[in-house]
């Protein structure tokens, strides 16, 4: 995934409310977005130690304890520059891929025909 992708994505699963790693992952996956508990824990971690995290230890009845992540002021600042620069990538992508102009058309040109064409490939100059 291209870089800060993930981190988008993992914050706007956090920034949802508190959130525990095989949570994420699971929210993941329904989003055919999969990605391996070996990749968020690392993530997780530094994220967390950018100040763009925090947690709290919850007992669990069946287990040890559970660490469920939230995200702080900083994270939210991270979350929102995060989400500016997908939303221009996304619009540039659209608009790119939307386009129905040919190329000539958006040049002001007219397409070569098939006899121009031929007459610049003979052409020694």
């Amino acid at each position: 995934m291209r870089k800060g992708i993930l981190e988008f994505c993992i914050l706007s699963i956090i920034r949802r409310g508190e959130a525990y790693p095989s949570d994420i992952v699971e929210e993941m996956r329904g989003a055919n977005l999969h990605i391996l508990e070996g990749t968020l824990y690392p993530l997780l971690t530094r994220l967390k130690n950018a100040d763009m995290l925090t947690y709290r230890w919850v007992e669990s009845n069946s287990g040890p304890p559970r660490k469920y992540f939230s995200l702080t002021a900083k994270g939210e600042e991270f979350f929102g520059d995060l989400e500016s620069t997908w939303n221009e990538l996304a619009n540039a992508v659209n608009a790119l891929a939307n386009k129905k102009d040919s190329l000539a058309v958006v040049n002001n040109e007219s397409a070569p025909t098939e006899t121009e064409s031929s007459k610049e490939s003979n052409n020694p100059n």
